[in-house]
């Protein structure tokens, strides 16, 4: 499975770059298709989902049935109830009656799962992907660093198709940047939070900028491993609140493949607005967490005072620097109330989220067609728009927020993603899809028909212009 440029084995139908969920759904997906000829390369050593924010009482967003396959094959032996049999954990599971996992539980399956797959090669850095025109074949060329810290021969890795899931990298603003390059401050993103936490519980004063999940759920830890009264935490986030998700029933359905079809068939221009619009959708906190913070903030007002706690949104750090007295200064700008302030801290945890690794590395030599903005176009079959002398298809997995909407990350859309990736691949319904997910009917015009074949709606009438 390491092939070298001087002794290529026969190509794959298909290679994918990177080891999240989203190419392990596809992975385990794809397994049982003995007619295809897979591979999967991850440069970690071993299956890694945010092991920095595995908080013990943190669960996943997503029901369980949210698994790597069960929406798109509910019989596949890579499912989340098979995971527990295999454990002995099924009547456990079953009377704790927990619709949501806890987070450290979905990555214990995602790596049981990683564990059996035989298609998937972690320790590989893939460093460039191009097409040979004269084989019709992609090339992909791939390192192994060794175990003495010297790398391995290269290899190189031939496939009639690529699937793309190198996922998204911790996000830090630019007025921040400097200080958490700084391996001598106590300034780290979210995405380090576990790894450093004695550090930052030992530090005067602490200060978390973030108002989503992962800001709301550090505070919350932070505050209940300080003593009362002497809390000294501040938590500030851009957002004009601190929001609950929406997670209405309805509302939920915008992470159904009805509606990242109506979002995909949307102008460029009329989605770039809508992402941001719909930012309560994603980006906000989970009700349960708010109730959490707010009951201990209220246990420690029990015996009279308030505890050492400021909590403010609707506010932005402009400029940061470190201060002679070791300390760090934010300066602070409420854009509402045209004020700006200091702040001095001890540790500052940055739950600013993070961004889609950049695709242009891997891609340079394919020059894939890119909308105003310079994102890739992807259609509706998870596919780059590529010159058309490059015969062969290079699919993307939670790269597409620009061109399929919020569900895009959503692990309640990967089964469905990696079915479509999979049935386009095999030319015919290998994973057969329901014709309609959500009750809601997005826009008047649909593209694809939102209703089963033998339960079709009425054909909407045009409305009368004025009425």
């Amino acid at each position: 499975m390491t092939p070298t440029p001087h002794a290529p084995e026969a190509p794959h139908d298909l290679i994918g770059i990177g080891i999240g969920p989203a190419n392990l759904s596809l992975a385990a997906l794809a397994h049982p298709l003995t007619h295809l000829r897979t591979a999967f390369y991850d440069q970690h050593p071993r299956f890694t989902w945010h092991p920095g924010l595995l908080l013990d009482d943190a669960t996943v967003q997503v029901p369980f049935l949210a698994d790597l396959v069960t929406l798109a094959d509910p019989t596949s032996p890579w499912s989340f109830l098979n995971h527990l049999k295999d454990r002995e954990r099924l009547y456990p599971f079953y009377f704790a009656e927990h619709f949501h996992v806890r987070r450290t539980e979905y990555d214990a399956y995602c790596r049981w799962v990683a564990d059996r797959l035989p298609t998937l090669h972690f320790g590989h850095r893939v460093d460039a992907v191009r097409w040979n025109p004269e084989h019709a074949l992609f090339e992909i060329d791939f390192t192994r660093p060794a175990a003495d810290g010297e790398a391995a021969p290269p290899g190189r890795a031939r496939a009639r198709n690529v699937v793309l899931g190198i996922g998204s990298e911790p996000h830090v603003p630019a007025p921040l940047r400097p200080l958490a390059a700084d391996p001598a401050l106590p300034v780290l993103h979210a995405a380090d939070y576990l790894t450093h936490r004695d550090t930052l519980l030992a530090a005067g004063h602490i200060t978390v900028v973030g108002t989503g999940q992962s800001g709301a759920e550090i505070f919350l830890d932070l505050l209940r491993r300080r003593p009362t009264g002497r809390e000294r935490l501040h938590w500030i986030g851009r957002t004009e609140a601190f929001a609950p998700m929406e997670y209405s029933k309805l509302g939920l359905e915008h992470f159904t493949p009805d509606h990242t079809r109506y979002f995909h068939a949307l102008p460029e221009h009329v989605r770039d607005r809508l992402v941001p619009a719909q930012w309560q959708l994603h980006k906000a906190i989970d009700a349960a967490t708010i109730a959490a913070i707010h009951d201990e903030l209220y246990r420690r007002t029990l015996h009279g005072g308030w505890p050492d706690t400021v909590l403010t949104p609707g506010v932005h750090v402009r400029t940061a620097g470190r201060l002679a007295t070791g300390g760090i200064e934010l300066h602070l700008e409420h854009p509402r109330q045209h004020t700006r302030t200091r702040l001095t801290t001890d540790a500052v945890v940055l739950a600013t989220g993070h961004r889609q690794r950049p695709l242009d590395r891997l891609l340079a030599a394919l020059a894939p067609h890119r909308d105003r903005a310079g994102r890739p176009r992807v259609d509706e079959h998870f596919r780059l728009t590529l010159d058309p002398s490059v015969t062969g298809t290079v699919y993307v997995q939670n790269a597409e927020l620009h061109t399929h909407g919020v569900g895009a990350p959503d692990l309640g859309l990967a089964a469905w993603r990696s079915a479509t990736i999979l049935n386009h691949l095999t030319g015919g319904q290998t994973y057969p899809l329901p014709a309609r997910t959500a009750f809601t009917t997005f826009g008047l015009r649909p593209r694809t028909p939102q209703a089963p074949p033998t339960r079709r709606a009425a054909r909407l009438t045009p409305l009368a212009e004025g009425t």
